[in-house]
């Protein structure tokens, strides 16, 4: 009996098919590390699907348009800010709602949007309006307002403090130091942006 010399490689078992959300999932995920890795002007729908190892056609399938897909991409990433802090002050109150929002900019989903803010010429930006507003201006915005009021009803903060303008302050001023200057916001310059800024528009003169 003659022995070959050659053997054959067991069979490899084929990586499974991924469908439905699973693959949505998947080829979302890629779409924002593209986004916080290359930027907007960067990204591909072939690189995405690269990224989502799948094909360039189930991308095109779901998404006709990079615009499309960025936008689901940043809606379905970001972080959501839920539920105001209660610390039992405003100050500690704003420190920890900043701290948060913090984060959320400097987490991938949010390098992914400021590349959208920093990188889309304005008609684009247009287009991802409700994406920004209703996911991180407005929920940061009403979060402030909670906050103004509970110190309201304590007597900390001054009655009249509660307008549109007040509440705008603290989204304004974070995404204006980021984009203009470069600020990361660290600990020190939230605490001097509530102390040296926010407080003396807030608190009464009698707290």
């Amino acid at each position: 009996m003659v022995t070959s010399r050659w053997t054959a490689a067991p069979p490899q078992a084929a990586s499974p098919r991924r469908r439905g959300a699973v693959l949505e999932r998947a080829i979302l995920d890629a779409a924002l590390e593209q986004l916080s890795t290359v930027g907007w002007n960067g990204l591909t729908m072939e690189g995405v699907a690269a990224g989502a190892q799948t094909g360039k056609a189930a991308v095109y399938r779901r998404w006709p348009s990079k615009e499309e897909l960025v936008a689901d991409a940043l809606q379905a990433g970001l972080p959501r800010l839920e539920e105001a802090p209660d610390l039992g002050s405003v100050r500690e109150d704003l420190l920890a709602l900043c701290r948060q929002a913090r984060d959320a900019m400097f987490s991938r989903p949010g390098f992914a949007l400021r590349s959208v803010i920093h990188e889309c010429d304005p008609v684009q930006v247009e287009r991802f309006h409700g994406v920004i507003f209703d996911g991180v201006v407005g929920p940061t915005i009403q979060l402030i307002g909670d906050i103004v009021a509970r110190g309201i009803e304590r007597g900390e903060v001054r009655a009249d403090a509660a307008n549109g303008y007040v509440l705008d302050a603290i989204p304004a001023m974070m995404m204006y130091r980021n984009k203009i200057s470069g600020s990361e916001w660290n600990d020190q310059e939230v605490e001097e942006m509530i102390d040296r800024f926010m407080l003396p528009l807030l608190l009464s003169h009698g707290a």
